[in-house]
């Protein structure tokens, strides 16, 4: 790989790792803004809270198509710089903004400027060949680890001096990401890969349309939308379910979430390209799901904190699963079609966090308020969705009769 390849690659990671970072700096310190603008109250700012959440959800499922084909027609260059830019700015916005509204639009343009993670996974897909991709999606996993890691903490510190400070740092950083960007970021789609733009597939509906065209490939989506179904239950659901059933604090909260990203990131940045370099990206697709399944259930039975904890490897071991995929999905595409793949599958991760929240945050409630005496159902349920994307995608990935099975080298 050259050295200006290897900068671009980079640039991606830092790309990826900044826009997760920024909407992590804002998590604990969107709640105390939001509020200030409502007097305090909590259960407006709950109510609004979740209006932002299921706006920005939305924004970005319409949004991601979009950014896809705009990268199959004028590069991914150009998508991704506007995006940076369009972030920062954004970010300063909502620093500056006045009045409730006005944040609230800053949350709307965000969904929109955050829509670049599937240009940066169709990048992936542009420079490296297939048998290579899978570990290149799993360093952007390792990406969103740490953003996922070093957010909230960050966030936190600076948000206890000032709830604004995290909006500045998180718009400075995408505006030096930017600059870095403009400089040293090689468009990775040449003139004659690229597809003229239609809006007829630069919409969600259209761009799922898309699955259906290639022989397998809506099968593999399916098993991306349970597997993104399931891992919304994490945002949804942990930190209440962690606080009601152990006592646990919001700095053992933290610890535990950190510990989290911390495995995420060293299982996608070290293990995913020898394990499917050794087992092959069906088999570890299905191993990711496995461990994802068994990890869910630990945490939904766990009668103490340190059980809990106890099954983290097993749910971080689902990282190896999530790279095989992407890779299983972009070899069933051509090359100029990589950028409408990627929007149709964060099209299909858009849905599932429409979806999730209610469904998780309710059989929760359901759970509780039923004397039940299960607390971690939303974790059971999640852990069947996985077991069910797993007979899928054995199913779909299944060789046709007569031809041998692949076997890594």
């Amino acid at each position: 790989m050259t050295v200006p390849r290897r900068a671009a690659l980079a640039f991606i990671f830092v790309t990826v790792a900044l826009d997760m970072l920024a909407l992590g700096l804002i998590i604990p310190v969107l709640p105390r803004l939001v509020g200030s603008f409502l007097g305090g109250d909590p259960a407006d700012t709950s109510r609004v809270l979740g209006l932002f959440g299921t706006a920005w959800a939305a924004v970005q499922f319409m949004a991601m198509p979009v950014a896809g084909a705009l990268g199959d027609r004028f590069g991914r260059r150009p998508v991704v710089l506007l995006s940076n830019l369009g972030n920062g700015l954004d970010y300063l916005l909502m620093a500056l903004a006045p009045n409730l509204w006005l944040l609230f639009i800053g949350r709307l343009i965000s969904g929109v400027t955050s829509a670049s993670i599937s240009t940066a996974f169709a990048y992936i897909a542009d420079v490296l060949p297939p048998e290579r991709r899978a570990k290149g999606f799993g360093t952007l996993g390792v990406a969103f680890g740490l953003g996922f890691v070093l957010g909230p903490a960050v966030g936190g510190l600076l948000g206890s001096m000032n709830p604004r400070l995290p909006f500045w740092v998180a718009g400075g950083l995408a505006l030096l990401n930017f600059a870095y960007g403009w400089f040293v970021l090689p468009e990775s789609l040449p003139p004659e890969r690229r597809a003229p733009f239609r809006w007829a597939r630069a919409n969600p509906v259209g761009a799922l349309a898309l699955l259906r065209q290639h022989q397998g490939l809506l099968g593999l989506a399916g098993v991306h939308f349970l597997s993104q179904l399931a891992h919304v239950v994490l945002p949804s659901i942990t930190v209440l379910y962690a606080t009601y059933r152990y006592g646990w604090s919001e700095a053992s909260m933290g610890l535990a979430l950190a510990a989290v990203g911390v495995c995420s990131a060293v299982v996608q940045g070290g293990l995913v390209g020898p394990v499917v370099k050794r087992i092959g990206e069906r088999r570890a697709m299905v191993l990711g799901l496995f461990c994802g399944a068994l990890g869910f259930a630990g945490y939904g039975l766990a009668p103490t904190g340190a059980w809990f904890m106890a099954a983290l490897p097993l749910v971080a071991l689902w990282g190896v699963g999530g790279p095989a995929l992407q890779s299983l999905m972009s070899r069933r595409v051509p090359a100029d079609a990589q950028g409408r793949l990627q929007g149709a599958a964060s099209s299909v991760q858009g849905l599932a966090q429409l979806l999730g929240p209610t469904l998780f945050a309710g059989s929760f409630a359901l759970a509780i308020d039923r004397g039940w005496d299960l607390p971690g159902a939303p974790f059971l349920l999640s852990g069947a969705l996985l077991l069910g994307g797993l007979a899928l995608g054995w199913r779909v990935t299944r060789p046709p009769a007569g031809e041998p099975p692949v076997v890594p080298l």
